[in-house]
């Protein structure tokens, strides 16, 4: 008696094309047939070939109205960059909190001085310099990773890359030696290329070269999300917008604004353990500036 389980009218059909369903089952790596395995003859056929994207070639107008938009030359770009990065980098999001309350009083504090110096000083500019004392603290965190896989590159300078939204698509621009730089500097930085950003007056040798790159979203909303780490880069700091979190003083709630950290790593490098002490020193930095001042 047959293993195969098939309905009686799947077996008719089967004999009718004269197709050999133990054969077809086999070839299919299964214990069940239907009407639709039938088709073409009963030919078992491959399971399409990494990248190959002709099964996304549908007719959608056959469902309703479209239009079409060609991708931009920067948006291909992009894209293949970033799916090439998503397909090759088994890597993992580690998620976080740092209390910005200290950095919330330092900024209202120093407004005047920040009008004085027509300089914005905004939180970004406290996060780009603590990352750049942490990627001098945890030196397999400013690296990279040879094509081949084979050699880890240690850097001896610590370039911080800006995500930036434009209309043309995403930009990264990148702050060199940040870890150098103080915070006055590194606010006039951040605006400078953002500005330069929106109006593509970015030169390309102010877009290469990060040590990491963090992807800031707290200007728009959510709370958090998985940033995709940007080759040769090992790793990247996604920030959502601060919350209101309440915090038990004892039996006293007390809130406290907390910003959301989404660290995406490559994990042929950097280990869970790794990662989690280089987030909970972040972390500890965000909440006592005066530690990445030091």
């Amino acid at each position: 008696m047959s293993d195969v389980i098939a309905p009686p009218s799947v077996r008719a059909l089967a004999l009718e094309k004269g197709i050999d369903i133990e054969k077809l089952a086999r070839d299919l790596g299964r214990t069940s047939i239907a009407r639709e395995d039938l088709e073409g003859g009963g030919k078992a056929s491959a399971p399409a070939p990494a990248g190959d994207t002709s099964y996304w070639e549908v007719d959608h107008s056959q469902y309703g109205p479209v239009t079409e938009e060609p991708m931009s030359r920067f948006g291909l770009r992009a894209a293949a960059n970033l799916g090439a990065a998503n397909a090759l980098i088994p890597q993992v999001t580690h998620h976080d909190r740092a209390d910005v309350t200290a950095i919330e009083a330092l900024r209202r504090e120093l407004r005047p001085e920040a009008q004085a110096r027509g300089v914005r000083l905004t939180a970004l500019a406290f996060q780009v310099k603590a990352l750049a004392r942490c990627l001098r603290e945890f030196p397999r965190f400013n690296a990279s990773l040879s094509a081949d896989g084979k050699t880890l590159i240690l850097k001896d300078y610590v370039h911080i890359g800006i995500a930036v939204d434009t209309a043309h698509g995403l930009m990264v621009p990148v702050i060199r030696d940040a870890d150098r730089k103080g915070l006055w500097q590194i606010a006039a930085e951040i605006t400078d290329l953002a500005s330069r950003a929106q109006d593509r007056k970015i030169r390309p040798e102010e877009m290469g070269g990060a040590s990491m790159s963090i992807s800031n979203l707290g200007g728009i909303g959510g709370i958090g999300f998985t940033p995709i780490v940007n080759p040769p880069e090992l790793a990247i700091l996604g920030i959502t917008r601060t919350e209101t979190v309440t915090h038990w003083d004892g039996d006293t709630p007390r809130p406290v604004p907390m910003v959301p950290l989404d660290l995406s790593y490559d994990h042929r490098v950097i280990n869970g353990a790794d990662a989690a002490r280089f987030m909970t020193t972040l972390a500890g930095m965000l909440a006592d500036p005066r530690r990445m001042m030091v």
